[in-house]
């Protein structure tokens, strides 16, 4: 058996075929978890390996150190099965590589896949997630660049591919052509928050807020409502709001749609904090949110130095609530785990030892009052900040706490070249506006 883009599985149930095939759409649209449909792939075919390793990845990619040892389980039953085609071996071998950590590895292995099969989706969609986690913005672009000619528009998939495209095109500074395929990939099918999340993305980059905020109030109907995304594109409705300097409209954003319950996985949790470390920036007191957001956070010691990106926001988080001895404690655990003896293969040993750690020690010297270290520490690794994951949106947390640090301390200089550096990307928005005033620079970039 097939499935309708010509790839061989390891089933001949019908009814599996599909329930899989409906998991990997909800995998790329974000549209209800697809534990559901993964478990009615393994029920109508208990023998099937693949419904275990997908649902092992899509574990793995909330990037939740508590669902680590489900994943693992899963992938230790998918081996204890029928191995199924070349592909679907493919697929356990590097998720199994993910769940040890060797996210490279991982990568490797599907973008072999991808140049024998290009239209392998699962491999497409794992690809530009862990492509994002690594920072690795050439992947985002050139994977889906070398399938795409591949795909037949029919297929229901294509538009998320379309969005893939785009989102790799934005993360590589290719605005005009990251706005056109996310704007085919909705003409298309509506229903692709990616693509609304790449377009989002490009008006954030050249500032253009008042139509960002237009965009997503557009989409909102499709997006809003049982999609998993709607968070992180909730984040980028208060990040317009953020440039318009309009704090009121950013707080409501936060009250209604990240905060609470609103906030269920860490992910989540990460755009909560750095929202709020942006309004902290601009002298906002905002302790009182920060320390209600902990409250939902696993803090759990063990979990330390799992994730770098993750690591850096829940210290934000703790040092927006002032607590400087549990962020200097995370730091500290984080090093420990780092560090350590073991495989220098993993990629988050890698990205923390070269960007996450020095991070978390700039950060504590701005907690700290440090203004110029803070500043100094911030500005060397600015070099590095892609390796840390994200995109260029959330790493500008990086350079707005540069621009805090300097204004309150003596690296004016600093401050107004990279103010400079920001004048050339996008026009004197109201939060441009400020970060001149307090460096007390002219208009003329002086």
């Amino acid at each position: 058996m097939k499935d309708v883009r010509g790839n061989r599985l390891g089933t001949e149930s019908g009814s599996a075929a599909a329930a899989a095939e409906q998991a990997l759409w909800r995998m790329m649209a974000f549209y209800e978890p697809p534990i559901a449909d993964l478990d009615a792939a393994i029920a109508a075919d208990p023998g099937w390996a693949l419904p275990h390793v997908m649902k092992a990845g899509f574990l793995l990619s909330l990037t939740e150190p508590a669902l680590l040892a489900e994943a693992q389980a899963q992938l230790a039953h998918a081996r204890t099965l029928k191995p199924g085609p070349p592909r679907e071996q493919a697929h356990l071998q590097a998720v199994a590589q993910v769940a040890d950590g060797h996210w490279q590895g991982a990568v490797r292995i599907w973008d072999e896949l991808l140049l024998e099969q290009p239209r392998d989706a699962l491999a497409l969609q794992w690809c530009q997630l862990w492509d994002f986690y690594r920072g690795d913005a050439p992947g985002l672009r050139q994977r889906p660049a070398r399938a795409l000619p591949t795909w037949d528009e029919a297929d229901p998939l294509y538009p998320c591919v379309l969005a893939l495209h785009a989102f790799g095109l934005e993360e590589c500074n290719l605005h005009p052509q990251a706005e056109e395929t996310g704007r085919r990939a909705l003409a298309l099918d509506p229903r692709v928050p990616w693509a609304v999340h790449a377009v989002a993305h490009v008006m954030e980059m050249q500032g253009r807020f008042e139509e960002g905020g237009a965009w997503l109030r557009q989409h909102q109907p499709h997006w809003a409502e049982g999609n998993g995304f709607a968070c992180h594109l909730w984040w980028h409705k208060a990040l317009f709001r953020l440039e318009a300097l309009d704090a009121a409209g950013v707080m409501r954003v936060l009250d209604t749609h990240l905060s609470g319950d609103a906030l269920q996985i860490t992910l989540q949790r990460v755009d909560g904090a750095a929202m709020l470390w942006r309004l902290h920036l601009l002298g906002h007191d905002m302790s009182a949110a920060f320390a209600a957001l902990l409250a939902g956070w696993d803090r759990n010691e063990a979990g330390a130095g799992y994730y770098a990106f993750n690591d850096v926001h829940l210290v934000l988080a703790m040092l927006g609530a002032g607590e400087l001895p549990a962020a200097e404690a995370w730091l500290a655990h984080c090093a420990e785990r780092v560090l350590e003896a073991g495989d220098a293969r993993r990629s988050n040993h890698l990205m923390a030892r070269e960007v996450g750690l020095p991070l978390l020690r700039a950060l504590l010297a701005f907690a700290r009052e440090d203004f110029d270290a803070a500043a100094d520490g911030l500005y060397a690794m600015r070099g590095s900040a892609q390796r840390f994951g994200g995109s260029h949106a959330q790493r500008d947390l990086i350079d707005l706490t540069l621009l805090a640090a300097a204004a309150r301390g003596s690296r004016r200089a600093m401050g107004r070249a990279l103010l400079r550096e920001r004048l050339m990307a996008k026009p004197r928005t109201p939060l441009t506006r400020h970060w001149m005033e307090a460096m007390e620079m002219g208009e003329d970039g002086r």
